[in-house]
């Protein structure tokens, strides 16, 4: 029987599937990460408090470890007043403490605190905010595990869910611009939900995950729509006895609800974005070393009044 839910949990997620994997790797990355999470609980439209959401929450080539990732958003966008009104230029940027540890046997919890830095063009010329974001708690927990010896195929099925604590500042002010997820903050306690599952054969395997994001209403009485998120990776782990090297490929999608102000519904506010990704990871001794790059494939993100250009991180970690 438990063969059978596997295999219908992998045709399900690959359907809407993940990002970031988990590998077996030696010295001191021998449990390659099987938590893969590629949530944007913290990225609420276009990165309002973007604090892992597609990037992932989790490191490719660390168990456990404690580390600083940079990522950076760009966005355009315009009123849609005339056919010919001007796109302007929006540029998220966000410098992020994350680290993950076990708590007991099978779970994990990953913690992560963004300071964030947004700037953007407008009509009256540029304008920026900057200050800390929102912190992300997330537990993880293994329900399913196959015996690595008994198999051609591991399988790993982790199932989970987190909160998004409001550190950040939220200003009511930037709510009547184009794009309202220009803040460092969305002011609200938001729940998350999440599942992942990870199939792999030898060096090969494929990382998929779903997750969902309750938000609630914030002291302004303004909340950001749910938000459902999901990603595939294929991965190849290379490994000798100096390093080690894995390669990623895949694609990651979000879906994001009408936002409401006063209990009413905001418009063009929803939107969603199918995006690809490439990325690559290295490790040694204790270090690692990461980067990737998303592009969007399909968006329509408040109504098509803004668009995504790109996304980038980079990250350095250090194996506890």
């Amino acid at each position: 029987m438990k063969k059978y839910i596997i295999l219908f949990l992998l045709t399900v997620q690959c359907t809407f599937a993940v990002k970031k994997d988990s590998l077996s790797v030696t010295n001191p990355f021998k449990k390659f990460h099987q938590f893969a999470y590629e949530l944007e609980d913290d990225c609420d439209a276009c990165g309002c408090s973007a604090s892992g959401g597609s990037m992932g929450f989790a490191s490719m080539l660390n168990t456990n470890f404690i580390g600083i990732r940079y990522f950076n958003q760009s966005y355009k966008s315009t009123d849609g007043l005339y056919s010919n009104s001007p796109w302007y230029t929006e540029s998220f940027n966000t410098v992020q403490v994350w680290a993950r540890f076990p708590v007991i046997k099978n779970f994990q919890v990953s913690v992560l605190l963004p300071y964030h830095h947004h700037n953007r063009e407008t009509a009256s010329g540029k304008q920026s905010i900057s200050g800390i974001g929102d912190a992300t708690v997330l537990g993880m927990y293994k329900i399913y595990q196959t015996h690595k010896d008994s198999t051609v195929l591991v399988h790993t099925l982790q199932l989970g869910g987190g909160v998004k604590i409001p550190f950040g500042k939220f200003d009511q002010a930037n709510n009547g611009s184009i794009n309202p997820s220009y803040q460092v903050g969305t002011g609200s306690w938001d729940f998350i939900l999440a599942t992942e599952y990870v199939v792999k054969r030898k060096q090969f395997g494929i990382n998929s995950m779903l997750n969902y994001v309750i938000k609630t209403e914030n002291e302004k009485q303004y909340r950001f729509g749910n938000q459902f998120n999901y990603a595939t990776t294929f991965f190849y782990l290379y490994e000798n006895a100096k390093y080690s090297f894995a390669p990623q490929l895949g694609f990651a999608g979000e879906v994001y609800a009408d936002n409401y102000q006063l209990g009413q519904k905001v418009r063009h506010t929803a939107g969603d974005i199918f995006m690809g990704k490439v990325g690559l990871e290295i490790g040694k001794n204790k270090f690692s070393l990461g980067a990737s790059v998303m592009l969007p494939i399909q968006q329509n993100l408040t109504g098509g009044n803004v668009e995504a250009n790109y996304r980038w991180s980079v990250n350095i970690n250090y194996s506890l």
